[in-house]
Formats: C-alpha cells, structure tokens, sequence
C-alpha cells in the first residue's frame, strides 16, 4: 500500500535537494513522477523547485484552491504514476493534505511532502500540522545551528540579521530573510527581538 511521507526540517536543511535527488532516482528508473510546489514561492521562478546547491526542476504550482487529488488522479489515468512529490508542503491546506492521503489510499500513488514545520515564531504551519497527524511516516531532516546543536527553529531576521518576533505568518525568504537555530538560540533571539520591540 503507498503511503504519504512528510520530511520536516528547519530552513536551510537541504530539502528541496532531497526532493530532487528522489525524483531523479525515479525518472533514472524510467518511473513517471510528478511534482508540486507552492505558487506563493517563485523564489527558483515561478512553477520551479529549485535548491541552494542549483538543482531544479518544473513543478505544478498550488494556492490554497487547487485540487490536488483531482489533477493527480487525471495525470494518473491516463499514464500511470510512480511518486508525487510536493515541495513547500507547510503551504498546503489541511485539505489538500486529506487529498494527498486519498492519492495514497484509493489510488496508491506514494507521496513524498518536503516542507517547513514550524514557521518563525515556533508555531505549526496548517499543512504540517495535518501532515504531522496522519502521515504515514515522518522523517526529520536534519540541520545544524551555529553552536552546532541540531536546527529545529527557524528565526525570521531584517535586513541587518536582527530577530523579528511578529508578523505575517508567511513571508518567502532565504538566507537574507531566516536563520535555522536550536531552540535554546531560538528562544534567546525572540526574547530579544520582544523585549527590543
């Protein structure tokens, strides 16, 4: 039976490149795939999947609208699919993590969700949340912080790498924008950006 993975990490951990190199093993095989990522980040271009170290590749944009479960399922009639893939899964919503499970369930198509679990203040995204409680299987991927504890948060930085502790839930960055730290650094930096605010 397939079954829906979510590969969790902090920024910077190598997930897109993870995904990638998945899907490469795939299609090396002659297996047919298909891959997902958020609309809202067009960071690689729009409708790309695109990594740190310069691997990409096309993806099927999502916003909170599409149905996922019904274009998979057209792709898979009419020639069948090995894998789905989705990067940027911390956008999915719930919904769209039930359509994901369908795919696995009703038509056993694997699923393979990269994607963020907690967003700049330590809070769950919806998708991770979802895919946190009915996943199959969670894989952490691991990252380092600078005092060289293993990266579980993800502290939102300005311009000049001063903490932020409020704001929208969402705002796309990379290295300019966010810092993987281990908790202990995490809380410490928040403090700081709170007490300074």
């Amino acid at each position: 039976m397939a079954k829906l993975y979510f590969y969790y990490a902090s920024m910077n951990a190598g997930k897109s490149t993870t995904l990638l190199q998945a899907d490469f093993n795939y299609r090396e095989r002659g297996m047919r795939t298909m891959l997902f990522t958020a609309a809202i980040d067009d960071r690689s271009g729009a409708g790309r999947i695109g990594s740190r170290i310069g691997l990409e590749a096309g993806a099927t944009p999502f916003g909170a609208e599409t149905d996922i479960h019904a274009i998979v399922a057209q792709a898979h009639a009419a020639d069948p699919l090995a894998c789905v893939f989705v990067d940027e899964a911390q956008f999915l919503t719930a919904a769209q993590v039930d359509q994901l499970a369908a795919l696995c369930d009703e038509h056993d198509v694997p699923v393979l969700a990269y994607g963020l679990r907690t967003d700049f203040q330590g809070a769950l995204f919806p998708g991770s949340a979802r895919l946190l409680a009915i996943a199959d299987a969670l894989v952490e991927i691991k990252s380092v912080c600078d005092c060289g504890r293993k990266a579980t948060m993800n502290l939102r930085v300005d311009g000049e790498g001063n903490p932020i502790g409020e704001g929208e839930q969402t705002e796309i960055g990379g290295n300019e924008r966010y810092v993987a730290m281990c908790r202990r650094h995490f809380r410490q930096a928040l403090r700081g950006a709170r007490g300074s605010a």
